[in-house]
């Protein structure tokens, strides 16, 4: 366990009591049950992210005339493409019941 401190700090009026964890954060072992708000709208922005990089490699590659770059922006395509789905299996409660 890290060594833990409280501050108060004035918030909208109210004293709110604040902990910092002062040693360096430790790994986790395995990923928590259920993920913050904060992480969800993170993960959700990079599958969106992910998705329009995706469509516009498409978009591109069907605009370009020279087979090897048309090919080399197919591939990074691809690559979003991959990243969108394993961050969408990674979202489905059905792929972490053990």
């Amino acid at each position: 366990m890290g060594n833990i401190q409280s501050n108060m700090i004035l918030y909208g009026g109210m004293i709110v009591q604040q902990q910092m964890n002062t040693q360096p954060h430790e790994m986790m072992a395995q990923p928590p049950e259920m993920i913050s708000t904060k992480d969800a709208l993170y993960l959700t922005d990079a599958l969106s992210w992910n998705l329009l990089a995706m469509k516009k490699a498409h978009f591109f590659a069907s605009q370009c005339q020279d087979q090897e770059i048309k090919q080399a922006i197919e591939r990074v395509g691809q690559m979003h493409q991959r990243h969108y789905q394993q961050l969408l299996h990674q979202l489905q409660p059905s792929t972490h019941v053990q």
